[in-house]
């Protein structure tokens, strides 16, 4: 053994676990061709991919970037690194004997956004890709999901603990009913027809089921909804005017593309008593179950306490159609739809919601 085999005790850990289910097999592997810390472009150190039969034959990938490979660096003792490494499981067709480069180029965008934003993935969370995560493919996979994988637990290194967060491609529906419940609750309501959540760019939504339909929605009333923070593309407020022979109500600004899911989660928070905040780069907006309506605005945050009947009234009329919503039940409150254009990676615009 070599030098720097016996320093690279994060990677050989990965590689071990990876040894328990499919022995030695002898993984594709790629590597980045300068590291990012040189002024690369490909944040992971290398990927893996091997070929797994069961339930069907998949590929499963592993990546090695996100924590300490070699020496401790990080002065957390209980985490290597960011704590995490994320696996993939593609559907691999017959014959197919390469992974697909964009599911490799998909995990290093992961990393991407990662190294540059310090914002890290953990299981239950979420993300919007805006458009399907295999470029140019005709998928209706629009997002992906994190979990833990189901295959490989955590496992505790010198250099500190590794999780192992499984990326699952999911939905437009499905991001939204995970939104409105929970995203690991919504995962093992469907590990009949989602085994192992393995990735599938064909297959059609689980929301077209029956038995998935029931599943979120007993969820839902069951527990209400985990998304307690929905960052949203448009938001702002302005705060109503009162004189003497005339009066303005106050503004709450949102865009169309969120208000299908703002309206579903003030049943799934407020009215099982929990608050949901709206982020954007401008603001902040917490709405909350009150016993009377009212607001607390200073420079960076608003706080509006809506009753139950105004709540049941917003979850009926916020649509994504641009217009102006007047509240029976909140006269001192209108709520403005605005447009939301969807832009692509350079910047055009492709679809307006609204």
């Amino acid at each position: 053994m070599s030098e720097q085999e016996v320093e690279a005790i994060g990677w050989d850990a990965i590689e071990d676990q990876m040894k328990g289910l499919y022995g030695q097999q002898d993984p594709k592997h790629y590597a980045a061709m300068l590291p990012y810390s040189l002024g690369g472009n490909d944040p992971l150190n290398g990927i893996s991919a091997y070929a797994a039969e069961q339930p069907y034959p998949h590929w499963h990938f592993v990546t090695f970037g996100f924590t300490e490979l070699f020496e401790k660096e990080s002065e957390d003792p209980e985490y290597s690194g960011y704590g995490f490494e994320l696996t993939f499981r593609l559907a691999r067709s017959a014959g197919e004997q390469e992974p697909p480069a964009w599911a490799i180029n998909l995990l290093q965008n992961m990393a991407r956004y990662v190294f540059s934003s310090g914002n890290i993935f953990a299981s239950g969370h979420h993300l919007d890709a805006n458009g399907p995560i295999c470029l140019g493919a005709d998928t209706l996979l629009t997002a992906l999901a994190f979990t833990d994988d189901p295959e490989l637990p955590a496992v505790d290194t010198p250099n500190g603990r590794v999780e192992f967060l499984q990326m699952v491609g999911i939905t437009a529906d499905e991001l939204e009913a995970m939104m409105s419940w929970n995203t690991n609750a919504f995962l093992e309501s469907s590990q009949e027809v989602l085994p192992l959540y393995i990735t599938d760019l064909a297959r059609d939504s689980l929301l077209r089921l029956p038995v998935i339909q029931e599943a979120v929605r007993q969820g839902i009333e069951r527990d209400g909804s985990q998304t307690g923070i929905l960052y949203v593309d448009e938001l702002d407020y302005e705060p109503g005017t009162s004189r003497l022979f005339s009066a303005a109500p106050a503004v709450l600004t949102i865009g169309a593309r969120q208000a299908p899911t703002i309206a579903k989660l003030l049943r799934g928070r407020l009215l099982k008593g929990k608050p949901l905040t709206l982020n954007s780069k401008q603001r902040q907006v917490m709405l909350e179950l009150k016993p009377v309506n009212g607001t607390v605005v200073n420079e960076d945050f608003v706080r509006i306490g809506l009753t139950e009947e105004v709540v049941l009234e917003l979850e009926e009329k916020l649509q994504p159609k641009e217009g102006e919503l007047r509240l029976s039940a909140a006269k001192e409150l209108k709520v403005q739809i605005r447009k939301t254009y969807i832009k692509d990676q350079e910047g055009n615009v492709v679809e307006t919601i609204g």
